[in-house]
C-alpha cells in the first residue's frame, strides 16, 4: 500500500475517482448522492440540494455564521469530461502509481473537490462560532455550459460582497483572471452540381473557408493583452460536402472564440457577422446561419481583492513560499459568478496541471492533494474564525 493510500483526501478523491460523472455520459446524479450522504455523515451543516437539470442538483452546505455582511464559498464541480481512449492506467479506479494518483477526474476536478469537503468538515467539526456563514457548493454541467454556476447566483447563494474560491488544477498557482469566450455555430448554404461545371453551382466550403480565414485575419488586429495575450479562435469541429467531385451545399463549423480584455462579447459577435459578409461575397449564392452557442465575458484581476491577500497568506503559512498570481486560460465557475455579480474576490487554486486535465492517463500528485487541503483548511480559519 501506497503510504499516501492512509489519507483521507487521498481515500475520498479515489472514493470519487470511481464514481463516473462524465458528461455527456453518467452526469452527476451518483456523485451528487455521494456528496449529499457524505455531508449529512460527516457534519452538523445545512444541506440542499438544488436542482438544476432533470436528476442534476448542485449540492449545497452551509455553516451558519454571525453576520451576513460576506460569506466565504468553496465550490467545486461534479462533472467530468468523458472517458475517452489511450489509457495506460485504468481511468475510474483512483490507482495510485510513483505518487501519482490516476483516473478521469483525478485533477479536474475530484482532489480539489475532495479537498474543499475536508476542509469545510475541518471547520464545522469545531464547533466554534464563525464570522461569515461558510458554504461548500459541489456543481453540475461546469463542463459544457456552467449552468450549475447560474444557478448558484440565480439562488442567491453567492453575491458581489462573497469570497468564492475554486480549487480547479492551477500548476501552484494562484489564477484571479480569466479570458473570455464566445461559442458560435456557422451553417453555410450554397448550390449542389458536378464538380466538372463549377460555375453551375455554389461551395457551401469554399464559403466557410472565406469566412473563417477573415475571422482569423480580423482576429490578428485586436490589442494583445500583456498578461493573457492575444485573442484567439478554435475551429473545433467542420462538416460538409458529399463527395470529391460534387459542388458541397452545406457546410457546418463550430467556432470556439476566446477573448482578452478590452474586447467584449458583442465585438466578437459583430467581428464574426461581417467575416461572414465579407466571406459570402466571395462565393455568390451562398448563404450563412449563425447562432451563438455560449458567451461569457473576460474577467480581469483585482489587485486588491481581500480574497487575494487572505489566499496568498495562507499558501506561506502552509508551504513557507509564494505562489505566482496569474490567469486561469479557461473558464470556471468563479468566473461565472464573478462575471455575472461584478465580484473580484472569485479565484482558482488546486492541486493538479490543467495540461493533463481531458487527456488520457489524467493523474494528479498526491502531495498537490494533500497541500490543497491544508491551505483550503488554513484560509476558512483565517477569515472565518
Amino acid at each position: 500500500m501506497s503510504e499516501y493510500e492512509k489519507l483521507e483526501e487521498i481515500l475520498l478523491t479515489q472514493e470519487m475517482v470511481r464514481i463516473e460523472s462524465s458528461n455527456p455520459g453518467a452526469y452527476e446524479k451518483a456523485m451528487s448522492d455521494f456528496i449529499y450522504d457524505w455531508f449529512r455523515s460527516h457534519t452538523s451543516a445545512e444541506i440542499i440540494r438544488e436542482p438544476v437539470h432533470e436528476g442534476r442538483d448542485n449540492i449545497v452546505a452551509i455553516l451558519r455564521g454571525q453576520s451576513g455582511a460576506h460569506n466565504l464559498t468553496y465550490i467545486c464541480h461534479m462533472d467530468t469530461v468523458p472517458v475517452g481512449e489511450g489509457w495506460d492506467q485504468p481511468p475510474l479506479e483512483g490507482k495510485i502509481l510513483g505518487g501519482r494518483l490516476y483516473g478521469r477526474g483525478s485533477c479536474d476536478m475530484k482532489s480539489g473537490l475532495a479537498a474543499g469537503m475536508l476542509a469545510f468538515r475541518d471547520i464545522a467539526r469545531r464547533g466554534a462560532p464563525l464570522k461569515y456563514d461558510f458554504l461548500f457548493i459541489a456543481t453540475v454541467n461546469e463542463e459544457d455550459t456552467m449552468t450549475g454556476a447560474d444557478q448558484v447566483v440565480k439562488d442567491g447563494y453567492v453575491n458581489e460582497r462573497s469570497f468564492v474560491l475554486d480549487s480547479e488544477p492551477t500548476d501552484s498557482r494562484i489564477q484571479v483572471a480569466h479570458k473570455g469566450k464566445t461559442w458560435f455555430s456557422l451553417h453555410t448554404h450554397g448550390k449542389t452540381c458536378h464538380a466538372s461545371t463549377p460555375q453551375k453551382g455554389s461551395d457551401a466550403i469554399a464559403a466557410m473557408a472565406e469566412i473563417i480565414t477573415r475571422i482569423n485575419h480580423k482576429l490578428k488586429r485586436w490589442p494583445v493583452h500583456p498578461e493573457m495575450g492575444p485573442c484567439a479562435a478554435t475551429f473545433g469541429t467542420i462538416q460538409g460536402g458529399l463527395n470529391t467531385n460534387i459542388v458541397p451545399a452545406e457546410c457546418i463549423a463550430y467556432v470556439d472564440m476566446r477573448l482578452v480584455p478590452p474586447v467584449t462579447n458583442e465585438q466578437s459577435i459583430a467581428l464574426v457577422k461581417e467575416a461572414i459578409a465579407e466571406g459570402l461575397a466571395e462565393v455568390p449564392g451562398t448563404t450563412c446561419d449563425l447562432k451563438i452557442t455560449a458567451q461569457r465575458p473576460a474577467v480581469e484581476k483585482d489587485d486588491s481583492s481581500f480574497l487575494l491577500k487572505e489566499l496568498r497568506a495562507a499558501v506561506v503559512q502552509v508551504t513557507g513560499r509564494e505562489f505566482p498570481v496569474d490567469f486561469f486560460p479557461g473558464y470556471t465557475d468563479t468566473a461565472v459568478i464573478a462575471s455575472l455579480t461584478g465580484n473580484r474576490n472569485c479565484m482558482s487554486c488546486g492541486p493538479g496541471s490543467l495540461d493533463l486535465a481531458h487527456k488520457p492517463n489524467e493523474f494528479v500528485p498526491c502531495e498537490e492533494i494533500v497541500r490543497a487541503r491544508a491551505i483550503m483548511t488554513t484560509l476558512a480559519e483565517n477569515i472565518l474564525l
